[in-house]
């Protein structure tokens, strides 16, 4: 018996071993296009198709980043990308919070079969909605503002998709609290905001930080509602440093790594929350 344990304690140190190789290495591949645009981002240009390549430069070159600074209003596109972002995920958090909930706890004529249509906007490609999206808002006089890149996500397909991410939390919940809050006297919608949404902020995390890398990725609706540089966002911006006489690498992937960095950070102090909230999603319907 004592042999059999050792021997099942050994196969079983071997394969989690393994497990964390394999990951180790699929780590490394990942990292290496992330470690190549922070090389290149410190090269001069004449180093940076050099062979064999050279991932650590032999003279780092700091001031590419100060060229984008100088050269663009990036600060400028930061903004537009930071407020923009902020105000779309607060915006779904919140109204994706109280669908979700309404589709979960409070039974209404129809509720699945509108839930199923809401789902239904989630297959259907941006691309096919694209010009009939523009066409209304330039109807409406929105075309070339920040507007269509914060209702739409809002009230998109994103948002659908955060409907569905809290309802199905909401599902998981025990009605226990909900009951008794409702006992004592307590609203639907105190229950809600008092009870419910707090014991939700899993589902809450990992819905911002879906929402929040979505939107400050977002290259297809600036480049169709977008025409001012001055409003541009910082995916739309990056295709500036390439013209007709070809691309700034250098210059690109300075670039690049300041607009990576916010998302490094973003799922660096949230990722707890962003892991328990999409194991939480579907336990049970």
């Amino acid at each position: 018996m004592k042999t059999e344990g050792a021997v099942l304690k050994s196969s079983n140190w071997i394969a989690g071993a393994l497990h964390y190789l394999v990951l180790a290495l699929i780590s490394v591949v990942m990292l290496i296009p992330f470690l190549w645009m922070v090389s290149t981002s410190l090269k001069e240009p004449a180093k940076i198709f050099v062979f064999p390549p050279e991932f650590i430069p032999s003279a780092i070159r700091w001031a590419n980043y100060t060229e984008v600074l100088n050269n663009t209003p990036f600060h400028l596109y930061y903004f537009n990308s930071v407020y923009i972002a902020i105000v779309v995920t607060v915006g779904t958090a919140f109204f994706a919070s109280m669908a979700g909930y309404s589709f979960a706890r409070i039974p209404f004529k129809g509720r699945d079969l509108v839930f199923l249509l809401l789902l239904s906007t989630m297959m259907i490609p941006a691309e096919a909605t694209a010009i009939p999206m523009f066409l209304f808002m330039r109807d409406l006089g929105f075309n070339n503002t920040h507007v269509p890149l914060i209702a739409l996500p809002i009230f998109g397909a994103e948002g659908a998709f955060g409907v569905f991410v809290m309802r199905q939390y909401f599902i998981a919940m025990p009605k226990d609290l909900e009951e008794a809050a409702m006992i004592d006297g307590c609203s639907r919608m105190r229950t809600f905001f008092e009870i419910m949404l707090p014991m939700a902020k899993p589902a809450l995390a990992s819905l911002t930080i879906f929402t929040f890398l979505t939107t400050w990725n977002d290259f297809f609706n600036p480049l169709i509602f977008i025409n001012n540089r001055n409003l541009m966002t910082l995916p739309l911006a990056l295709s500036l440093f390439t013209d007709e006489a070809g691309t700034a690498w250098n210059l690109l992937m300075s670039a690049s790594v300041m607009v990576t960095l916010p998302l490094l950070l973003v799922f660096f102090f949230a990722q707890k929350q962003f892991i328990q909230g999409i194991a939480m999603t579907g336990l049970k319907e």
